[in-house]
């Protein structure tokens, strides 16, 4: 079946902070908390100069190289050009930072939601909030949701699937670490071991190679590749890897991460103005056609 399907986010639920003031007895009667006191206090902690960050007066933030369309631009995370480079820059300025104040770092994909300390004080690169990954590091509240997307050459057989079980006989590839990798094992189960690559270059190449007869990956980033970087490809399909739920992408912090609760007040600003919705609309497809694999 075909849908006509929004790439629009699915609006998140901002996070609420609640900061119950408990005041001590007197006389016998009880005072409640001060709900702007409250607000303040959140505030307070929000504060440009208060934010507890690796490099005081700089926000520092991670993403890998190279940083690919349509998420980044011209493989340059620091021109503010692309939908990840322009929402991190937005939400640096809600934080209080100009341009000049943000600084990018190289992380390796696989490296960001390892344990341990951090490099940077977020990392943003379609990174998915999984359960597993939010055991040892934290992430924001999402910022895209996404389905997983299937690319075949034209005229292959790999393009003339039109089920999940149609998937299931074919040799097919994502980038190691990746949620479209867990979704060859856990969703489709193909018969054959899927083919792992260290980044998405490495697959597309594989798949122009006839190693694969398809490829895995986001749906923006399917789009990129279909229609910009092998024009003879195609998407054959969408599907959610969770049952009844959206992938989301979240930036991703040190576990423990003080700044956490301060990015999500600056994301829930940037939905409420509207400037999410508008940087989708510039820099990703608004609505797109793309069959449903069931």
């Amino acid at each position: 079946m075909r849908v006509r399907r929004s790439l629009a986010a699915v609006a998140v639920l901002p996070l609420v902070l609640v900061a119950a003031a408990c005041a001590p007895e007197s006389d016998g009667e009880s005072t409640a908390s001060d709900p702007a006191a409250s607000d303040s206090a959140s505030a307070d902690a929000c504060a440009t100069d208060a934010l507890a960050l690796k490099t005081p007066g700089q926000l520092t933030i991670g993403t890998d190289s190279p940083a690919y369309e349509p998420w980044f631009v011209d493989n340059d995370p620091a021109n503010g050009k692309g939908y990840e480079s322009a929402v991190a820059f937005a939400v640096a300025e809600q934080l209080g930072f100009s341009k000049d104040q943000v600084k990018w770092v190289t992380v390796p994909f696989n490296k960001s939601y390892a344990p341990g300390p951090k490099d940077f004080d977020f990392d943003i690169n379609q990174i998915s909030i999984t359960p597993e990954r939010a055991k040892v590091v934290d992430f924001s509240d999402g910022y895209y949701s996404a389905a997983q997307a299937v690319i075949a050459l034209e005229g292959t057989k790999g393009a003339e699937a039109t089920s999940l079980d149609d998937l299931k006989d074919l040799r097919l590839g994502a980038q190691t670490g990746t949620t479209s990798l867990t979704a060859i094992r856990d969703v489709i189960k193909p018969d054959a071991d899927p083919a792992v690559f260290d980044d998405t270059n490495a697959a597309k190449q594989a798949l122009q190679n006839d190693q694969v007869d398809a490829i895995l990956a986001d749906l923006p980033t399917a789009f990129y590749i279909s229609a910009v970087e092998i024009p003879k490809s195609t998407i054959v399909g969408q599907f959610q890897p969770e049952t009844g739920q959206q992938e989301e992408f979240g930036m991703l912090f040190e576990k423990g991460s003080e700044l956490t609760p301060c990015v999500n007040q600056a994301l829930a600003a940037l939905r409420e103005d509207g400037t999410i919705d508008q940087l989708e609309q510039q820099w990703l497809s608004d609505v797109v056609d793309v069959p449903v694999l069931q």
